[in-house]
């Protein structure tokens, strides 16, 4: 098969049907909905990929799960996301790139702790209409979706305070090493520490400005600068328009078209250093029609393909021969 990568991608995939990191309902049914959209078939068929799925996790129920301070369902997050760490790291040993499928994003703490645990520096590409970099205490609402990078950036490390089952996470993520693409909702105390912190970021005012491939080659020289470092690509799918991607929970307007949604996954595939991939917030329960509902999910499937090889100039295999009239 010919491919954008010449060589064979093995791909390992976990569901984690999770939902508690933020207050609405349906976004643990993501895994199970991207799956059924033909991303293995499509992944094996379209960009020539091993995959191993590796099921679903399945998260305990946790009782009288209080809030600490504002912040909401510590316990249930903290457990889920030690598991997920433990899920990812298994599949990164195993030899394939990890593509993890949420759930929520609160998920990212497991899965970049995850990768990190296995031994090397990351560089972070988190593709979302936000930061969700808020602290326990910058939160505005308490949802943890809304704070898994401040949990892993060694720079914000004194600014977290101590949560219940959260005690296993050691902060794996240097600041210089973090690219942010498509932030069009940020709040107050994010902003603060994006600037404090020198965080690289490229918001839609960018995108517009720069156009997505100027974006992407920036993003590159920033995370290449010195050592080119396996990459993890966090993919919120409300970094996309809601025009493309309706059926999520925080939607905001003026967001990447499809064709820059997928682009930037092309063109990380490109640079053969993607190790791992999130991609979340997909809910059903948000979409108002059935057509809402597969946009969104078909969307999200396209961004994972992106991520392997498949191309929209098309493919063919390497012994294709044209038929003899």
């Amino acid at each position: 098969m010919r491919r954008a990568v010449g060589q064979l991608r093995s791909v390992g995939l976990i569901g984690a049907p999770f939902s508690k990191g933020q207050a609405r309902d349906g976004v643990q049914l993501g895994p199970d909905l991207i799956r059924t959209a033909g991303l293995e078939h499509r992944l094996r068929e379209q960009a020539g990929c091993e995959v191993k799925d590796y099921g679903n996790l399945t998260f305990e129920h946790v009782s009288n799960d209080e809030p600490i301070g504002s912040t909401k369902r510590p316990r249930a997050v903290g457990r889920a996301n030690k598991q997920l760490a433990n899920a990812v790291q298994r599949v990164k040993s195993d030899g394939h790139t990890c593509v993890m499928l949420g759930g929520d994003h609160s998920l990212a703490i497991g899965s970049i702790h995850g990768h990190a645990a296995c031994g090397s520096e990351l560089s972070v590409v988190w593709v979302d209409a936000h930061a969700d970099i808020n602290t326990p205490l910058t939160s505005p609402t308490g949802n943890i979706h809304g704070q898994p990078m401040s949990y892993l950036i060694h720079e914000l490390h004194t600014k977290i305070p101590v949560l219940a089952d959260f005690s296993w996470i050691k902060p794996c993520i240097a600041a210089k090493d973090i690219v942010y693409i498509g932030l069009r909702d940020v709040d107050p105390g994010e902003h603060y520490i994006l600037k404090h912190l020198g965080i690289k970021t490229f918001s839609m005012t960018e995108v517009d400005h720069l156009g997505i491939a100027k974006v992407m080659e920036q993003t590159c020289d920033h995370i290449f600068s010195k050592v080119k470092k396996p990459i993890h690509l966090s993919y919120d799918i409300d970094a996309l328009d809601p025009s493309v991607a309706p059926a999520t929970g925080t939607p905001v307007v003026g967001g990447l078209t499809y064709r820059e949604g997928v682009y930037i996954t092309e063109h990380i595939c490109q640079t053969g250093l993607l190790s791992a991939v999130d991609i979340v917030e997909v809910n059903p329960k948000q979409g108002r029609t059935e057509e809402e509902v597969r946009s969104t999910v078909n969307a999200a499937v396209d961004l994972v393909l992106g991520c392997f090889g498949r191309v929209r100039e098309g493919l063919h295999q390497d012994d294709y021969r044209m038929p003899e009239p």
